[in-house]
């Protein structure tokens, strides 16, 4: 049995009325649209009872007819009426850029959405900080479950690792200090006081803060990139199936090397510092090594120190706890860990700079000053 050649789509026009014969698709369409663009009077009626066959393109040229000209369909089949219907249903106007809003209600809207979003992030944290301790509990109270190899690795990555980097930059920054505050002292003739300003503002300060912001920038970032690229890979799913605890062997390792090596790093950091200043001070200031190493011993307090050594290890649980969190919570593409790592780095560094600020105001309430 063979299949009737499809028709060519035509249309005659009687008076005002349009009668659409043969197949109306694509394939047999040829200059109908135009011809149809061209009439010389609108038509009133469109009679489609000669239609053998009908796709979407030719629904779309009758619902434009009935659209521009307001006619009436006579004729149609049922199928030809539901695919005209359905055509006409996604002929809607729609907004390429949505509407521009007041700009004052438009700042309100990112405040208000970055303000929910710290809020979920914070209780995130602190829901995840009581995961860790769980976990910590966990390991004491079964010593065997406790990872020691990925631990002494973690010891590496975070702090031996850091040494060459923190240690130039700790250098460096020692210059620094005692040079802008020697320009600024030699005013009054008081260029010896250099070292005071160096000694107490490693040890107070900028020996554990740029050391943390160097572990966040540094540690912080892998541990959500590595942790991230795990949950991706689904490697966290599995650990579970196999009935490993990704906390105990994922994230308890990275928090003890950042809260053991943190104090270690900012002590390491403050003595780079101290040789940075003291060696600026030797060769601009004609300060002796001696002179400078007993002036150090005189105007830096223990507290200093002590300062420096409470607030590190604090430094890096937060900074340990953002990494790993945040990685945690990578799903969906690899944009997610790119967005995951900055985040991670991003509320590491704020949370310590808040933190700082803190100490600073209980240390002084207690008269370390």
């Amino acid at each position: 049995m063979t299949t009737a050649p499809a028709a060519a789509a035509d249309f005659t026009q009687e008076d005002r009325t349009l009668r659409f014969t043969g197949d109306w698709t694509l394939a047999q369409l040829g200059d109908v649209p135009t011809r149809l663009e061209q009439l010389d009077t609108s038509p009133d009626t469109v009679d489609l009872s000669g239609v053998d066959r009908m796709d979407t393109v030719g629904a779309w040229i009758v619902h434009r007819l009935k659209r521009d000209h307001d006619v009436k369909i006579e004729g149609a089949s049922d199928k030809a009426e539901e695919l005209i219907e359905k055509v006409g249903t996604v002929d809607k106007p729609f907004q390429i850029k949505p509407d521009d809003g007041p700009s004052f209600r438009r700042v309100l809207e990112h405040v208000g959405d970055a303000t929910v979003i710290a809020g979920r992030t914070l209780i995130g944290l602190v829901d995840f900080f009581g995961a860790t301790v769980i976990a910590i509990w966990n390991v004491i109270l079964n010593p065997k479950r406790f990872r020691g190899n990925s631990t002494v690795k973690q010891f590496e990555v975070v702090g031996v690792d850091a040494l060459a980097i923190i240690g130039l930059m700790s250098f460096l920054i020692g210059i620094v200090i005692a040079q802008q505050g020697a320009i600024q002292l030699r005013q009054f003739g008081a260029e010896v006081y250099t070292i005071n300003l160096v000694g107490r503002l490693t040890f107070r300060e900028l020996g554990v803060l740029m050391t943390a912001i160097m572990v966040a920038g540094r540690s912080g970032s892998a541990f959500a990139a590595q942790i991230g690229s795990m949950k991706l890979a689904e490697e966290v799913d599995a650990m579970r199936t196999i009935g490993l605890a990704p906390m105990e062997a994922l994230v308890l390792p990275r928090v003890i090397a950042a809260v053991l090596m943190m104090p270690c790093l900012a002590f390491y950091a403050a003595m780079m510092a101290l040789i940075g200043g003291g060696l600026f001070s030797w060769l601009s200031l004609n300060l002796p090594p001696v002179t400078f190493v007993a002036r150090i011993r005189e105007v830096v307090p223990m507290t200093d120190v002590y300062q420096g050594l409470i607030k590190a290890p604090v430094f890096g649980l937060i900074i340990a706890m953002a990494g790993c969190f945040q990685g945690m919570q990578v799903e969906g593409n690899a944009e997610a860990v790119g967005l995951r790592t900055t985040s991670a780095v991003v509320q590491s560094i704020f949370l310590v700079i808040v933190l700082d600020a803190f100490f600073a105001v209980f240390f002084a309430s207690i008269g370390w000053i």
